[in-house]
């Protein structure tokens, strides 16, 4: 088993949040989120109930232009502790260029470094032709396509209040030259105490993409603040040998009160 793969599979492609499908989401305002935005989480791993923190990862925004037009540059960064270095060294680098306009993904890098796995893609979105271009060529796409990263701020912007629990909410993400069509389950809202501290939240169990450590199905739970930013605070979930526990540590410059927030740890 690779022990800390699970740093980008988490943070990348796991916690693409609820998207749904139709054309009237293709143009979803922000109100969650600003530029210089700054997130961090770190990555605990057990065994035999002990846990050990192997890593951590960073959201950022900014905001530039590109085409001409202005967009969220926005980047997630992950990597393990010194320590952990020893057995697998992870620096993942991820980087999505959004639309202001409509939160739609108009370029996506991915640069992985795990162990002696290395690899780059580079990605640049047609909405009007709905393809994907990459290193290996031209892929259709459906509408309101978004990659591993832009699907996470643009789910934020979605009014989790309108959900009843149990609905199934279907998105589509691309990722290594195709389209996955995947969906999350709303479970309902509760109080979580994470490491940072107890929060109102709002609960969720995604269907994972089946990988080297994850096993398909809904193992998952991932909880969100229950508040304008919707910032994720954990996620949970078993892996083939022991289980990964994420935490929200850190918070910077974020766009709404974060009133979720019951008490500090």
């Amino acid at each position: 088993m690779k022990p800390v793969t699970g740093i980008a599979i988490i943070f990348f492609i796991i916690l693409s949040f609820p998207l749904r499908a139709g054309d009237e989401f293709c143009g979803m305002q922000n109100h969650a989120f600003q530029a210089n935005e700054s997130v961090t989480f770190r990555v605990y791993y057990t065994l035999a109930g002990v846990y050990i923190a192997a890593g951590e990862a960073t959201f950022t925004s900014s905001l530039e232009v590109l085409g001409g037009r202005p967009v969220y540059h926005v980047t997630g960064e992950g990597k393990t502790y010194s320590f952990y270095d020893n057995f697998f060294r992870v620096r993942d680098k991820y980087e999505s260029f959004i639309d202001t306009t409509n939160l739609q993904p108009l370029k996506f890098i991915r640069q992985v470094n795990e162990g002696s796995f290395k690899k780059y893609e580079n990605i640049s979105f047609n909405k009007t032709a709905h393809t994907a271009i990459t290193n290996s060529g031209v892929f259709k796409t459906p509408d309101c396509i978004q990659d591993v990263l832009s699907s996470m701020y643009y789910a934020r912007n979605i009014d989790f209040n309108s959900m009843k629990p149990g609905d199934k909410i279907p998105f589509s993400m691309f990722l290594d030259n195709q389209v996955y069509n995947l969906y999350i389950r709303y479970i309902g809202k509760e109080v979580v105490k994470t490491k940072y501290g107890k929060f109102h939240a709002i609960k969720f169990k995604p269907l994972l993409i089946k990988g080297t450590i994850f096993e398909g199905g809904e193992k998952m739970t991932v909880w969100v603040s229950d508040d304008a930013n919707h910032i994720p605070l954990r996620v949970e979930s078993p892996i083939s040998v022991g289980s990964v526990k994420v935490d929200m540590m850190d918070f910077k410059n974020r766009r709404s009160p974060l009133s979720s927030l019951i008490s500090l740890r």
